[in-house]
Parts: C-alpha cells; sequence; structure tokens
C-alpha cells in the first residue's frame, strides 16, 4: 500500500505515519530524511544538495525527484511506503505520477487555529528528538525529555511568525494538491484535529492492512 501524506504543517501527519508505518510494516519517508541520508552517504546527488543547501539555495524538482526515485526503489518500500512532505508542488506531483503512480492520498484537514495551538505550544528534545506539546501531550517533567532525560526546546519555525509564514507557503504551493489528487480519484479527506489515537482508528477503516 503506497500513501502520500498532505495538510499544513502540524496537522498531525508524521505522528500518524510513524503509527501506520509500525502497524503496515512499511517505511515512512520524508524527503528530509533522504536528504540527510544522501548527504551523510556521500552519494553524488548528496554531495549536489549539500552543495545546494549549504549555499543557502532550494533543491530543484529534479533532484528531489531523482533522490526520491532512488528511494522507493529500496528493497523496504517493496510492501509500500508513506511520502510525507513530498510531493509539495503539482510539478513534483506530475513527475511522481511517472515514476509510481499506484498511490492512495490522504488529505489531513484541520483549521488554522489549532495549527498554530499545536504547532506554537510544541518542544523537542534536544538530545533525541521526542516530540511533546505542553498543552497537549505535557513531559512529566517540565523541560525534561521522559524518554532520555534531555533539554526541551522551542524550534525556530514553531514561533509564531514562521508558524504563519509556513501556513501562507502550504497555501500557495501545496493546497493546490488537493484538487490535483481529487480529480484523479486517488483523495480521502480525514478529520485530524482529533487525538492521533482516533485519527488511526479512522485511517485502518479507511484503509484496511492487506
Amino acid at each position: 500500500m503506497n500513501f502520500i501524506f498532505l495538510g499544513p504543517p502540524g496537522a498531525g501527519k508524521g505522528t500518524l505515519a510513524g503509527q501506520v508505518a509500525e502497524e503496515y510494516g512499511i517505511p515512512h519517508i520524508s524527503t528530509g530524511d533522504i536528504f540527510r541520508a544522501n548527504i551523510k552517504n556521500k552519494t553524488p546527488l548528496g554531495v549536489k544538495v549539500k552543495a545546494v543547501i549549504d549555499a543557502g539555495g532550494l533543491v530543484s524538482d529534479e533532484d528531489t525527484c531523482a533522490l526520491v526515485e532512488d528511494r522507493l526503489k529500496q528493497d523496504d518500500c517493496k510492501k509500500g511506503f508513506i511520502l510525507d512532505g513530498f510531493p509539495r508542488t503539482i510539478p513534483q506531483a506530475e513527475a511522481l505520477e511517472k515514476i509510481k503512480n499506484d498511490v492512495q492520498v490522504v488529505n489531513f484537514e484541520v483549521d488554522n487555529e489549532l495549527i498554530i495551538a499545536r504547532l506554537s505550544n510544541r518542544r523537542v528534545c534536544k538530545s533525541c528528538g521526542a516530540n511533546y506539546n505542553v498543552k497537549f501531550m505535557p513531559p512529566k517533567v517540565e523541560g525534561k525529555c521522559d524518554k532520555c532525560g534531555g533539554e526541551l526546546y522551542t524550534r525556530d519555525d514553531d514561533k509564531l511568525e514562521s508558524i504563519t509564514n509556513r501556513l501562507d507557503v502550504y497555501r500557495k504551493q501545496t493546497e493546490p494538491l488537493i484538487g490535483f489528487y481529487r480529480e484523479k480519484g486517488k483523495l480521502t479527506d480525514i478529520d485530524s484535529a482529533r487525538d492521533s489515537s482516533e485519527v488511526l482508528v479512522d485511517f485502518k477503516k479507511l484503509f484496511p492492512a492487506k
């Protein structure tokens, strides 16, 4: 089963992707992870991507799609995959259709007010990267990670001005994908304004594991 998770930042895509990956035995793939892996392994594309990122540029659609295509050919994707954060634009979606067109697209629906509440209250562990939310899912000890005891901090892109900017970018660049995939009959909407455990129950009803 091949999935694309669509939705604004803070919609809960990453949380559900982790749960679905575990339940369905398929990898959760983000473009950030692909970039980091290729940069770390110093692949030809990784070297090229690092140079672009170090210069403050944006990685081209062509290079991003090449990296995604290479990742989807790996053995752990044989049963399926979850793409999170790709495609971001119509050209990327059109390119993906040529690489892999048997996908189910899940659109996470949530309003801006809840997104801002989720992201502005998010805290991340400096040591292990675990996520918390001081309003909805606080750590047992304020400022400390439950898992490793590391210090929790607020990411720069979780500050209000940055959140507003990220939402604007999403609405302009990525939201058009909803219409693109709806026209193709591949889109399923899911209400992600609830606890992730409730969203997972709905997801499993919509997409029973094979």
